[in-house]
């Protein structure tokens, strides 16, 4: 079995990164993120701790707003418009998905696309929708593409399958693996007989929010098996939607949660940061 770590991967990019950092800072801008999360999800709070670290590392800056989980859509909506507003800021990130009572529809249509960092706005996928080859997609989704470059993972005319429909990884996950001219069956609650969708497959994308779903029946020897989920056990430790000790010994490559695709994840967020930075230096110059 081979591990797909994520660290090497998010080095590479942050490396890659490096001077356009230092032209930025040289003259005198430094590329800053604005989060906004409501509520204190251990999900949310782990990544934001990656995030942290790693936009620290990289010498670019993170600035944290916070709302109670019991915030009202008003309160919410004032915030994002403050953030959205703000020259300073380069980038934003919203956790999602938000408390039941809340909406993200007004984010959505107000956001300044040239601070939609992880792409709100489906208006923004031009690029990924028109299947343009290395554009800018939802960080996550982008994160599953980067990764499986990295470690030589085929992905012409092999079967994949996308265990998850959202706009935020599924969708675009299957749309840039179609770019890659994978043949991709998107699985969902609907889809009949799943297990048996998976084991046909090359390459098994999890991106259900479901813990540990993935477990063994589902997959076979010679796949690919990339974990995108992040989320708590009943032991309250961190895990994916793929159960890894059930899993592993079976296929031929896999990713860890933690330490798989969600430290690239925050690289990729990294890279639209500064990205989006300098687009609005030259735009003032």
């Amino acid at each position: 079995m081979r591990r797909l770590g994520g660290k090497e991967v998010s080095d590479e990019i942050v490396q890659n990164l490096k001077p356009a950092v230092d032209a930025l800072k040289a003259s005198g801008v430094t590329p800053l993120l604005g989060v906004l999360r409501v509520g204190e999800r251990e999900d949310d709070l782990a990544y934001e701790r990656g995030l942290l670290k790693k936009f620290r590392a990289a010498e670019a800056d993170v600035r944290v707003n916070t709302l109670p989980a019991d915030c009202t859509q008003e309160q919410l909506d004032r915030l994002f418009d403050e953030m959205n507003e703000d020259d300073g800021i380069h980038g934003i990130l919203v956790f999602r998905p938000l408390p039941s009572h809340l909406s993200d529809e007004h984010m959505i249509a107000a956001i300044d696309p040239g601070k939609d960092s992880d792409f709100m706005d489906i208006r923004n996928m031009s690029g990924v929708l028109s299947g343009k080859r290395d554009s800018a997609a939802p960080c996550t989704a982008e994160a599953v593409i980067s990764l499986l470059r990295h470690y030589g993972i085929e992905l012409r005319g092999r079967k994949a399958v996308v265990l998850g429909r959202s706009l935020v990884i599924g969708k675009p996950a299957a749309l840039l693996l179609i770019t890659e001219n994978a043949t991709v069956t998107v699985c969902h609650t609907k889809t009949e007989d799943i297990r048996k969708e998976c084991r046909a497959a090359d390459i098994v994308v999890a991106c259900c929010g479901v813990a540990k779903m993935v477990t063994a029946d589902y997959v076979r020897e010679g796949q690919t098996v990339v974990d995108v989920g992040m989320n708590v056990d009943s032991d309250g430790k961190l895990c994916g939607d793929v159960d890894y000790d059930g899993v592993a010994p079976i296929v031929d490559a896999i990713t860890p949660v933690p330490g798989g695709v969600g430290s690239v994840t925050t690289s990729i967020l990294l890279k639209h940061v500064v990205d989006n930075c300098v687009r609005q230096s030259a735009s003032k110059r």
